[in-house]
């Protein structure tokens, strides 16, 4: 294994100005879209496609690696401002739907009202003193506000049943990889081993000529399997 060490690639990349961080993020995203690409053929999560859930595991990353918190503090705050938005997004498109305007206006209220409500939230946890959710940067709310989109558009053609379903399970799905992400040992083996993340295309190579039933249609069908 020795031999197979590749921790120098990482140094030679850091030597040439760019953050040990940053690489180690780029390194993982193969890992979380793989991750979502085996929830989707496998196991039968669809959630709101593949860059959604990825950009939401990230948004976690970005909460959990700000000063005074936590990997914990960045799942807990990062569902909690997950389902504020969501919340609020099927409170303000009912409200805007009586105005009967056009999609993009529509849209843009929408996206104001929820913004507002996530401004709300941080500084309801800076008055209880929870500095880690007053603190969480633009970055990870810009990124969760933008399923608002997603959710409005699936609840206008599919209803809101289904956007609500795909939510959760774009929720539980960015929790997964966001815990597999900050995973210690895994971490470990990217930053020493970085070559491991070219195997992730062997397995949606595999992924990709899956033919079998899913996990939750041996539930959906079970009736008629037996």
């Amino acid at each position: 294994m020795q031999y197979l060490n590749a921790n120098w690639f990482i140094q030679w990349i850091v030597d040439k100005g760019v953050p040990e961080s940053t690489v180690i993020l780029i390194l993982m995203i193969p890992v979380v879209v793989t991750v979502i690409a085996f929830f989707r053929q496998i196991v039968g999560i669809k959630a709101f496609g593949i860059y959604t859930p990825a950009m939401i595991t990230f948004a976690f990353l970005s909460i959990g690696l700000q000063p005074g918190n936590t990997i914990l503090n960045g799942a807990k705050y990062g569902i909690f401002i997950f389902a504020v938005i969501v919340i609020v997004g099927i409170l303000s498109r009912t409200l805007v739907k009586k105005f009967r305007l056009l999609y993009l206006p529509r849209m843009a209220i929408v996206i104001t009202l929820v913004s507002l409500a996530t401004l709300a939230v941080l500084v309801l946890g800076g008055s209880l003193q929870r500095t880690g959710l007053a603190s969480v940067s633009i970055f990870p709310i810009v990124i969760m506000i933008t399923l608002v989109e997603k959710f409005v558009a699936t609840q206008i053609e599919k209803g809101s049943r289904i956007a609500i379903i795909l939510s959760l399970e774009t929720l539980v799905i960015s929790l997964v990889a966001y815990f597999l992400i900050t995973w210690p040992p895994l971490v470990q083996i990217v930053r020493d081993y970085p070559w491991v993340v070219v195997l992730t295309i062997f397995v949606n190579i595999f992924l990709g000529h899956w033919s079998g039933l899913r996990i939750t249609e041996y539930f959906r069908f079970g009736k008629l399997i037996k």
